[in-house]
């Protein structure tokens, strides 16, 4: 028997392989995580891990003796390069291959980029990873950085109020008019904004961003509508997008994310997807949602599972945020 197989490493992988074992699943589990971690969760990383009040550990979801005693084979630093749910067969970068019986896509989302000069200089970062928050957590922990930050969505303001939290200078560059408007409206994207002019951070709104400056191979500074604004370290903070190239290659159906119906399966047989990488039909809202938020993943991950089993499971929760900002939650 092939058994299960998951590609990926974060929440929604974790909870597919867990789901399976309290579901009472005996078979083989395999976890295929393309970064060199054991699986685990990203919301602390803008957050607590990014200012320095939680360690790489407190994000690990579990030790490999969890693993060993769940009896889940976690394979990590090693990328899925193609699927073939034709063969039900995944193969791996160093050339293996496996065979599953069900397979899970779980690949997450990347932070995009923009595509202008200056966007590969040293000291300029994205936030997504482990080691993408270690790398600027460095780069930030002694306080004295002038760092400028390019979006103010969920990952731009709490990065802003983590690296305040640090002591380092923080400018918001925002091509809207209000901090996190698009997610809250303008009332309560005001009273963000209102905290974090409270401690300290300047925004620049229905900012134009042309390039950034650099010398040597560093960042200098941020080119906005002619004006150039010095910066140690700059994060560009302008979203996420679904990590689809293993279904689309193989032929599944990709929209915003890798289509799934109610019970997150895919256009492929024995194809599921969970997690951010998921654009599920959603049967109360009668219409395909795609969220990257940290409930989304444990619960279509628990979907998936199920669904896997046989079981007549539909992932119908309402999505929802939350975000912590100095003393704001919400």
């Amino acid at each position: 028997m092939a058994g299960m197989v998951i590609v990926g490493g974060g929440l929604a992988a974790e909870g597919v392989a867990k789901t399976l074992r309290r579901e009472s699943y005996e078979g083989e589990i395999t976890v295929i995580a393309e970064e060199p971690h054991l699986l685990y969760e990203r919301p602390p990383l803008s957050k607590e891990f990014l200012a320095g009040k939680a360690s790489a550990d407190k994000v690990i979801l579990h030790d490999q003796a969890w693993y060993d005693e769940q009896r889940i084979t976690v394979r990590t630093g090693i990328a899925a390069t193609a699927i073939s749910p034709a063969e039900h067969r995944v193969t791996l970068a160093d050339g293996s291959t496996l065979d599953y019986d069900k397979l899970v896509l779980a690949t997450g989302s990347s932070a995009r980029t923009l595509p202008i000069d200056g966007h590969d200089l040293d000291g300029v970062f994205t936030l997504r990873t482990l080691d993408d928050a270690t790398a600027l957590h460095d780069a930030l922990k002694a306080g004295d950085k002038n760092l400028v930050l390019i979006g103010s969505g969920w990952i731009g303001m709490e990065v802003a109020a983590s690296a305040r939290a640090l002591g380092n200078t923080v400018t918001v560059l925002e091509r809207g008019r209000i901090p996190l408007e698009r997610a809250l409206g303008a009332e309560i994207g005001r009273e963000f904004e209102r905290v974090h002019l409270e401690h300290g951070v300047v925004f620049r709104t229905e900012a134009g961003v042309e390039a950034i400056e650099g010398a040597g191979g560093r960042v200098t500074g941020v080119r906005v509508d002619g004006e150039v604004i010095p910066a140690d370290l700059v994060l560009v903070g302008v979203g996420a997008a679904p990590n689809t190239a293993l279904a689309e290659t193989a032929g599944l159906e990709v929209s915003n994310g890798i289509v799934t119906d109610a019970s997150m399966r895919t256009s492929a047989a024995d194809v599921f997807a969970a997690g951010d990488v998921a654009s599920s039909f959603h049967p109360v809202l009668g219409q395909h949602l795609r969220s990257e938020h940290w409930q989304n993943a444990k619960s279509s991950a628990k979907v998936a599972a199920q669904a896997m089993l046989g079981q007549a499971a539909q992932h119908d929760e309402i999505p929802y945020f939350y975000t912590d900002q100095y003393d704001l939650g919400m």
